[in-house]
C-alpha cells in the first residue's frame, strides 16, 4: 500500500471507511510513504493501545535519523523532533516531565479559564458582524494561538509569526522543497525564542513555585529538581512543542467538533438543550474526529510481533488514533456520533507515558469555544456544500483539521 492511497481528497474528506477496512483486514500495515520513507501503520484499538506502551517503540530522534538516512533522505529533517519531552525515553522523558510538570499545573490551567472566555467572547463579537464568517479563521484558529501565547509570555507585538511558523512545522515532507521551507520555520522560531528565554532568564525570581510565576516559559526556566533544571536546549524545545501543538490540535477540535455537530444536528439540538452535556459532548468529538490523526513517529529498536505480523528493528510505527478511535470492539456504533457516549476510553490524547500534557487545555477551550458559540447564536448552519471543504493534513504527527468553515449565524 502507498502512502498516496490514504492522502487522497477523498480519503482526507472521510478517511474511516478506509480505516475500518484496514482495521479488519491488516490492522497492521506496511505503507510507502513520499520520499521512499516507508512505515507501519497499527489501527486496532486494542493493538494501538498496546505499541502506545510498548518501550521497544522508540521516540529518541536518533532513532528516526537512523530511519531516515535507511531510507535514503540523507541527514534528516527533524522538524519537531529533538530536545523535548514528546520525543524521547526514560530515563530522559521521566527526569523532562517531571520538571515540566511543576510548571505547566492544574492551578495554572484553571486560572486561565476567565481570560479564554474573554478572548472568545471578543471573537465572537467579530463573527456577529460578519456576512458568512469562518469558523477556522475567526474562531478556531485565533484562540489557542492567543492562549498559548499569552500563557508563555510571548509580547503581542510577537505573536503575528507564530502561525506560519506553526504551519510550516506541521508540512509535511512531501518534496525537498517544503523540507527546506520547515526547516527555515524552524531556525526562526528558535532563534525568537532564544532570544525571548535570555530576556526572560535575567529577571526571573528562582524562589517562586511554578504557579506563582508570571508566564509558563518563566516556570518553566525556573523549575528544578534538586540542582537539575531544563538545558536551554530544552527550554526551546519545549517551547516550540507547546506553541505547535497547543495551538493546532486544539484549533482542530474546535473545527472539527463544530463540523460533526453541523452534520448531526440531532446531537446540536440535544447539546443545545443539555448544555451540562458539554463536557461529555468533548470527549465524543475528539473521539469521533479527533484533531491527530495518528500519534508521532515511533520507532523499533528490536524486531516486533504484532497481530501475527514482524515489525523489522529500525523501522518507522504510526499508531492511527483515529482509526483506534472508531473500533467497534470498544466503540458500539463507532460511525455514529453520540454526545451521550460513556465510559468513552479514547486514545486522542494518546496514552502512556507520552499521554499528551495539554489535555486539560484544551478541553478547557474547546468547552469554551463551542459552548460560547451555541450560546451565542441559536442557529448556526454550514454555509457551502461539504464537498467543498478542504482539510489539511500536517506532520509529523498527521494531524488533522479543516482549512476552512464558513457559516451562516444568526443571534
Amino acid at each position: 500500500m502507498s502512502e498516496t492511497d490514504l492522502r487522497g481528497e477523498e480519503f482526507q474528506a472521510n478517511p474511516y471507511p478506509s480505516y475500518a477496512r484496514l482495521r479488519q483486514a491488516a490492522p497492521v500495515q506496511k505503507v510507502s510513504g513520499p520520499m521512499g520513507l516507508d512505515s507501519w501503520l497499527i489501527t486496532r484499538y486494542d493493538l494501538a493501545q498496546a505499541a502506545l506502551l510498548d518501550p521497544r517503540l522508540s521516540k529518541d530522534p536518533s532513532q528516526a535519523r537512523l530511519w531516515l538516512r535507511n531510507m535514503g533522505a540523507g541527514s534528516g529533517d527533524e522538524g519537531l523532533l529533538g530536545a523535548n519531552m514528546l520525543n524521547s525515553d526514560p530515563p530522559d522523558h521521566t527526569r523532562q516531565r517531571r520538571l515540566v510538570s511543576q510548571a505547566f499545573t492544574q492551578r495554572r490551567i484553571e486560572s486561565l479559564r476567565p481570560r479564554v472566555q474573554q478572548i472568545c467572547d471578543q471573537l465572537l463579537d467579530g463573527l456577529a458582524g460578519s456576512g458568512r464568517p469562518d469558523l477556522v479563521a475567526g474562531l478556531a484558529f485565533p484562540l489557542p494561538i492567543t492562549v498559548i501565547c499569552e500563557l508563555l509570555g510571548i509580547p503581542v507585538a510577537d505573536r503575528e509569526n507564530f502561525g506560519a511558523w506553526t504551519h510550516m512545522a506541521l508540512s509535511p515532507p512531501q518534496s525537498e522543497e517544503a523540507v527546506l521551507r520547515r526547516k527555515q520555520g524552524n531556525a526562526e522560531m528558535e532563534r525568537y525564542l532564544t532570544r525571548l528565554i535570555g530576556s526572560m532568564r535575567a529577571t526571573v525570581d528562582f524562589t517562586l513555585a511554578g504557579d506563582r510565576q508570571p508566564n509558563l516559559l518563566s516556570a518553566l526556566i525556573a523549575a528544578c529538581d534538586g540542582h537539575d533544571r531544563l538545558s536551554e536546549r530544552e527550554l526551546i524545545g519545549m517551547a516550540k512543542l507547546l506553541i505547535v501543538a497547543g495551538h493546532n490540535n486544539t484549533a482542530n477540535l474546535i473545527g472539527n467538533g463544530m463540523l460533526a455537530l453541523l452534520r448531526n444536528p440531532d446531537q446540536l439540538a440535544q447539546l443545545r438543550e443539555h448544555p451540562e452535556f458539554l463536557p461529555s459532548a468533548i470527549e465524543e468529538l475528539l473521539r469521533f474526529d479527533g484533531p491527530v490523526e495518528r500519534a508521532t513517529p515511533r520507532f523499533a529498536t528490536e524486531d516486533i510481533e504484532l497481530a501475527g505480523v514482524t515489525i523489522p528493528k529500525g523501522s518507522a510505527v504510526a499508531v492511527v488514533l483515529g482509526a483506534a478511535d472508531r473500533d467497534p470492539s470498544l466503540f458500539p456504533d463507532p460511525d455514529r456520533l453520540d454526545i451521550q457516549r460513556t465510559g468513552s476510553e479514547h486514545l486522542a490524547f494518546g496514552h502512556g507515558i507520552h499521554f499528551c500534557l495539554g489535555a486539560a487545555l484544551a478541553r478547557m477551550e474547546g468547552q469554551v469555544a463551542i459552548g460560547s458559540l451555541l450560546a451565542r447564536f441559536p442557529v448556526i448552519r454550514l454555509a457551502c456544500p461539504q464537498d467543498e471543504l478542504r482539510w489539511r493534513i500536517g506532520g509529523p504527527s498527521i494531524t488533522r483539521g479543516l482549512e476552512a468553515l464558513p457559516v451562516a449565524l444568526r443571534s
